[in-house]
């Protein structure tokens, strides 16, 4: 039976993802590993690690089993030789390659999902590309309504807003974009985690959820009305919940996932308890696409150090997923999940 093709991106070539991304190859993990990146990148890397890897270039065959130290390529060639620890402007467009080759391949078939490493935002914006993130950028590639999920074994939180001032979230979060996200969230669970009726905790925006409206209008206004809209049709709501409450264990054994309003609202109770083991997904896609749950490490690259611990997270997440996909392959149509199809059905 042939193994998964995972095409796996090695982030900022300045940062400590070729590492990574080495260190991953050298894994026993059952899939075929094809590495989007530089050639000369990963064997520089590779030394740096101090391991052996076979790079042999990717002709799209597929593979029965895979050796440890083996990593199929497709070459995408730098603009200059990296340093560590220096992201350089000039590499800003090979970043971007990597990604939109990842991407076409699993819409092409090419590919059975995309593990990606990380990059640095700044050193793409610092070469005039307006850049918010991996997430943003595989949804414009694919024309797709999307929502970033971190997920580790014990707590899924998805994101109604991503990468915003906090000063923004507000206006960004209306019943439109609230109703949006939840039925992507749910269509996903169902879907892509085999979950048949998920619960959802929504946290408010204000403290306490609002109070009644003493501490902000949004739950009043904007939240509850959109909560109540789908559990009119049968979503399984929780909230709005108060987020300092929202994940003590009494709270965490009534729902499947939690839906955050912003970036930092729940991700440090997630990263604090689990942050080797943390992943990030975006649901949504026509395609399969995990991360790891943390940055380029810049102080760390070039030392062979970096621990791979959330990359390989990252591609055993991306092979239950596929799998999940295998045994059951049908998903919700796209316009449903856009909140334009026929109801949600009512959970019994």
């Amino acid at each position: 039976m042939p193994l998964p093709r995972l095409a796996v991106t090695a982030g900022e070539p300045a940062g400590i993802g070729p590492e990574l991304l080495i260190r991953l190859a050298a894994t026993s993990l059952a899939a075929s590993l094809v590495a989007v990146a530089d050639r000369q990148l990963l064997e520089r890397a590779a030394a740096r690690c101090r391991v052996a890897i076979e790079l042999t270039d990717d002709d799209g065959s597929a593979q029965a089993e895979r050796r440890p130290g083996s990593l199929r390529l497709r070459h995408t060639p730098l603009a200059v030789d990296e340093a560590p620890g220096r992201p350089d402007p000039r590499n800003a467009r090979y970043v971007l390659d990597t990604l939109a080759e990842a991407a076409d391949g699993c819409m092409a078939g090419r590919y059975d999902a995309v593990v990606t490493a990380p990059l640095q935002k700044s050193s793409i914006n610092d070469a005039g590309i307006r850049f918010s993130g991996h997430t943003e950028f595989f949804a414009e590639r694919a024309h797709a309504d999307v929502v970033m999920m971190l997920a580790s074994p014990e707590l899924r939180v998805a994101l109604a807003t991503t990468h915003l001032p906090l000063a923004a979230v507000s206006a960004a979060i209306t019943r439109v974009s609230l109703i949006r996200t939840l039925r992507i969230v749910h269509a996903e669970l169902c879907a892509k985690f085999g979950i048949a009726a998920p619960r959802i905790a929504v946290l408010g925006i204000n403290p306490h959820a609002g109070e009644g409206g003493h501490l902000g209008h949004e739950e009043i206004d904007t939240l509850i009305p959109a909560l109540d809209a789908l559990r009119s049709e049968g979503m399984l709501l929780l909230g709005p919940l108060p987020a300092d409450t929202a994940f003590v264990p009494a709270q965490r054994r009534r729902y499947d996932a939690v839906l955050a309003m912003y970036h930092d609202q729940a991700l440090p109770v997630l990263k604090s308890e689990a942050f080797d083991r943390t992943v990030n997904l975006t649901l949504g896609l026509p395609f399969i696409r995990t991360s790891v749950d943390h940055g380029t490490a810049l102080d760390l690259a070039g030392t062979g150090t970096a621990d791979p611990a959330s990359l390989i997270a990252a591609a055993n997440m991306a092979l239950e997923l596929v799998a999940q996909r295998a045994t059951h392959p049908s998903s919700p149509p796209r316009g449903e999940e856009r909140g334009e199809g026929p109801t949600l059905r009512k959970s019994l």
